[in-house]
């Protein structure tokens, strides 16, 4: 059975093989790529992976071919044009390379990870086969584009920086491109034969925008770092709260400055770790030029606060790093305004971090309020304070939370059940072809 992937990103075993920097975004798809590679000599499935890179980018810049194809661990991949920077623009240019990489490497089945770039859509129309066509549910554009503010005050939503203004990209300008490139998301949805998803949340946009798909159960491998080590509290900083990024509105970072204050009156020393873009960044000239609208606005709550000894952005951090900032962090919080099924939730649980997270989305699916972790609702910011207070202050209600998540996050993100479901379901649309 020949299986092409086409994924968002460059996978990092191929961006090893290249000498190149490693991209920290979906991780979890090395777990799942990881587990058919190793296995590929008996599963019967010969994969190849295909993925974009932006005109300028080291391999393809000068090229005039339609692809470029190299081989890492044995696997075909392929490279071709799409502009990344600019997602909301559909290039009918990506079908023919597209077809032609479908031509070259002739799949039975094309598995397409995402629906948040163009190139799903330009794959769909280009393949033409939508009963051997699978489209995974990661995040949706168009539901982010409807929340993407966030509760931000309206006066912050429409104020746009130099940066904002030179790139055309305030947040105004955001939202509108999600819900531009919620579009080209649904258009792929609506002819697409079959959607895996793991979440109530998915299962219903599902029947909302492709009822005609079969709809698949599959959870997620996540990250091997993740698997080999547990939370300690004897081991964490005390009183850190830990996010994974805070790089725009949707993800939540100002719900918690909000109530920081709060929260250090009760533990001065408390301290938020924030990995992801330094969005605030503002040091230097280039630095100041370079800042957002949603960056200014978190930084001037910071300093409003005076919260700058309080709040530290790690930067984009590889796996092994953010497995060893979680196993520091006393309280893990995901205060987004939207998610599917959060793999920064999944890789603290897995490891048995404490986790308080907004009652969005898919979230509920992974973590039981109350049982391995909190859930609070978006806009109540005194139940995300109330929550991490009751996790500072009570170590035996910490250690509850972190065994349970870990035996939860263990089944669910089990590697070797969701290999199996996952040849599974190629089987199943191979043999109903």
């Amino acid at each position: 059975m020949r299986v092409l992937w086409l994924c968002n990103i460059m996978l990092p075993f191929i961006a090893k093989s290249l000498g190149h920097k490693i991209v920290v975004k979906e991780g979890w798809l090395s777990g799942l790529a990881g587990k058919l590679i190793a296995n590929q000599d008996r599963n019967h499935v010969t994969l190849a992976i295909c993925f974009p890179a932006s005109q300028d980018w080291g391999i393809v810049k000068g090229d005039t071919s339609l692809f470029v194809k190299n081989k890492a661990q044995g696997i075909d991949y392929y490279i071709f044009r799409e502009d990344t920077d600019h997602p909301e623009h559909y290039d009918a240019a990506m079908e023919e390379s597209l077809a032609a990489i479908i031509a070259d490497f002739s799949p039975e089945i094309i598995h397409i990870f995402g629906t948040e770039y163009p190139h799903t859509l330009a794959c769909v129309k280009a393949f033409g086969h939508p009963g051997r066509t699978l489209i995974g549910i990661q995040g949706l554009c168009s539901a982010i584009a409807e929340v993407y503010m966030a509760d931000l005050p309206y006066s912050v939503q429409k104020k746009r920086t130099f940066r904002d203004i030179v790139k055309k990209d305030g947040l105004k300008d955001q939202q509108a491109k999600f819900a531009k490139r919620g579009e080209y998301e649904k258009q792929a949805l609506s002819i697409v034969g079959h959607v895996t998803g793991r979440t109530d949340f998915d299962r219903e946009m599902t029947k909302k925008f492709a009822p005609q798909a079969k709809y698949h159960f599959m959870n997620e491998t996540l990250r091997e770092d993740f698997y080999h080590d547990s939370w300690n509290i004897d081991r964490i900083e005390r009183h850190s709260i830990f996010l994974s990024q805070g790089n725009y509105p949707i993800k939540g970072l100002h719900y918690l400055l909000n109530v920081l204050p709060e929260i250090l009156e009760e533990y001065e020393e408390t301290v938020v770790y924030v990995a992801g873009d330094v969005i605030t960044a503002h040091n230097s000239i280039k630095d100041k030029i370079k800042l957002s609208g949603y960056g200014k606005f978190l930084l001037k709550q910071i300093k409003r606060h005076k919260l700058e000894k309080h709040v530290k952005f790690v930067g984009r951090l590889q796996s092994d790093r953010m497995c060893a900032r979680f196993l520091k962090t006393h309280v893990f919080l995901c205060p987004s305004a939207i998610e599917n099924s959060p793999n920064s939730v999944g890789e603290a649980m897995l490891l048995g971090v404490p986790v308080v997270s907004a009652n969005v989305g898919g979230v509920h699916n992974l973590v039981y309020d109350g049982i391995d972790g909190f859930l609070y609702t978006k806009d109540k910011p005194t139940q995300l304070k109330d929550a991490i207070l009751r996790i500072f202050e009570d170590d035996k209600l910490a250690m509850y939370l972190s065994s349970n998540a870990r035996r939860h996050a263990l089944r669910t993100h089990d590697p070797e059940t969701n290999y199996r479901t996952l040849l599974e379901m190629y089987r199943e649309i191979n043999n109903s072809i």
